[in-house]
C-alpha cells in the first residue's frame, strides 16, 4: 500500500506583502466618496458614463478606451498631488459595514501570484475565463501600469491572531473613509514591522479561493509569464469567510431577442415547464425561472438524454448546475441564441433582470437560484471550474481606496 512520504511538503503558500499604495489625496481631489466607484457588479454602464465626466474620479481610469492616455492622466494627478503615494510600506485593514453593521473585513496588500497551477495550489479559481476579456484586462493594466482593484480572495481562517490584530487596528482613527451608496467604507493603513508580519502570518492559508478577479488573475499570469517583472504580483484583499461569510448571489440571464411564450414551447421539448400563475418569483435550488413580458414559467427536471447532449465534452458535475443547464441546455440546445454581443445581458439583481423584460416585445430573463460557498470550493478542489457568469461572491471592495502603481521610484 503507497504511503506518503511525510518529507514532500506541497507548494508554499505565498506570504502577502506590505507595498507602498497610492491613494487620494482628499485635500487636493475633493471628498473621497465623490472619487471612489462602486463594484463592477453595482455600476450600469450609463452610471459608468456619468462618473467619468467627474474630473478626478477613478472611473476615468477604470473605463478609458485608450490606456496610455489613461496612465498619462494618472501620472499628471500623481504630479498635482490628486494622488500621492504612501511615504512607507504598509497592510491596509479593509472594512465594509452598513451601519454599525459589519459586513466584511480583510487585509490588502501586494501578493505574488503561484505560476503553477492545479487543485493543490495555493490560488483556487472556481470560474472559467474568456480569453478575450483577459487579452483586454491584460492590455489595459499593461497600458495603464497600475492595478485599480484588487484580487478577492476568500480563505478559511484558523488563526485567532489576525481577527484579534485587525480588530485592535480598526479600534484607530481610520487612514481613509468613503461612503458608496447605503455602504461605508474604511481602510486602516498599518505600517509597524510587527503588526505587519502578524497580519501577514494571519492570513497565510494552504488555498484561497478566488472570489471575484478572474480575469485579473489571468492577465497577471499572462503578463508575467516569463516569471519575472512587476506582474509577478498582484493586489489582493484576504477575507476570511469564517469570520465574516460571504454573500453568494446568482446571476441572471436577459434575452432581449427571445419571446418568452416561444422560449416556454421550445423548452418542453427538453425539461418540465410549468406555468407560474402568480407572475416572476426566486428559483428554488432545482429549477430555473423563466420570464417575460409579467409571465413566468419554472424549468426543472433536464431530459438527461437532452442535457448530456448539450453538456457533451464537459465535467460531468455541470449536470447539476443550474447556469449550465441555463447556457447550455436551453440557451445553446432549445433557443439557439447566437454568441454576439448583445444577445445575452448578464444582472446580479434579478428584480431588475424582470423589470428589464417586463414591456411586451421587450424580451426573456432566465433567473437562476444561487449556489452556496461550500458547493463551490467542493467543486474548485476537484478542479471543476464553473460556466461564466455562474455565481457572484460580494459584498466587493469599492474601487479606487488604495490602488497598486508601477514603476514608482
Amino acid at each position: 500500500m503507497p504511503t506518503s512520504d511525510p518529507t514532500v511538503s506541497g507548494p508554499t503558500p505565498p506570504r502577502l506583502r506590505p507595498f507602498r499604495a497610492v491613494r487620494y489625496d482628499e485635500d487636493r481631489a475633493g471628498d473621497l466618496s465623490a472619487l471612489v466607484a462602486p463594484p463592477h457588479d453595482d455600476l450600469d454602464p450609463a452610471h459608468a458614463r456619468a462618473q467619468r465626466v467627474r474630473p478626478h474620479h477613478i472611473a476615468r481610469l477604470l473605463y478609458a478606451a485608450d490606456p496610455q492616455a489613461a496612465a498619462g492622466q494618472l501620472q499628471r494627478w500623481l504630479r498635482r498631488g490628486v494622488l500621492r503615494r504612501d511615504e512607507r510600506p504598509a497592510l491596509y485593514v479593509y472594512q465594509q459595514q452598513r451601519g454599525a453593521r459589519i459586513l466584511q473585513r480583510g487585509v490588502i496588500g501586494e501578493l505574488p501570484i503561484p505560476r503553477a497551477r492545479g487543485t493543490e495550489w495555493p490560488l483556487l479559481p472556481h470560474e472559467g475565463v474568456s480569453a478575450h476579456v483577459v487579452r483586454q484586462r491584460a492590455a489595459h493594466m499593461a497600458g495603464l501600469r497600475a492595478q485599480l482593484e484588487p484580487l478577492l480572495l476568500a480563505y478559511r481562517g484558523t488563526r485567532s491572531t489576525a481577527t484579534q490584530i485587525t480588530h485592535h487596528i480598526t479600534r484607530r482613527t481610520p487612514t481613509a473613509v468613503a461612503r458608496v451608496g447605503d455602504t461605508t467604507h474604511l481602510m486602516w493603513a498599518c505600517h509597524d514591522e510587527a503588526e505587519t508580519a502578524l497580519l501577514s502570518a494571519g492570513v497565510e492559508t494552504d488555498q484561497a479561493l478566488i472570489a471575484d478577479g478572474h480575469h485579473r488573475h489571468a492577465a497577471c499570469l499572462s503578463l508575467g509569464a516569463e516569471g519575472s517583472g512587476p506582474w509577478t504580483s498582484s493586489l489582493a484583499l484576504f477575507v476570511d469567510t469564517v469570520a465574516h461569510p460571504p454573500r453568494l448571489s446568482a446571476i441572471h440571464r436577459v434575452l432581449p431577442g427571445l419571446d418568452p411564450e416561444k422560449a416556454a414551447s421550445a423548452a418542453v421539448e427538453v425539461a418540465r415547464v410549468r406555468r407560474l400563475p402568480r407572475g416572476p418569483r426566486p428559483p428554488a435550488p432545482d429549477e430555473v425561472v423563466l420570464v417575460g413580458g409579467g409571465r413566468a414559467w419554472a424549468v426543472s427536471d433536464p431530459d438527461p438524454g437532452a442535457l448530456r447532449d448539450a453538456l457533451t465534452g464537459r465535467p460531468p458535475q455541470w449536470a447539476a448546475l443550474p447556469s449550465a443547464v441555463a447556457d447550455h441546455l436551453l440557451l445553446g440546445a432549445a433557443w439557439s441564441v447566437p454568441e454576439l454581443p448583445g444577445a445575452v445581458r448578464h444582472l446580479h439583481d434579478a428584480d431588475r433582470a424582470v423589470a428589464a423584460v417586463a414591456a411586451p416585445g421587450s424580451g426573456s430573463a432566465v433567473l437562476l437560484p444561487a449556489l452556496g460557498e461550500e458547493q463551490v470550493r467542493e467543486l474548485a478542489r476537484a478542479g471543476v471550474l464553473l460556466p461564466r457568469k455562474s455565481t457572484s461572491f460580494g459584498p466587493k471592495p469599492a474601487i479606487g481606496l488604495a490602488l497598486r502603481v508601477i514603476g514608482l521610484s
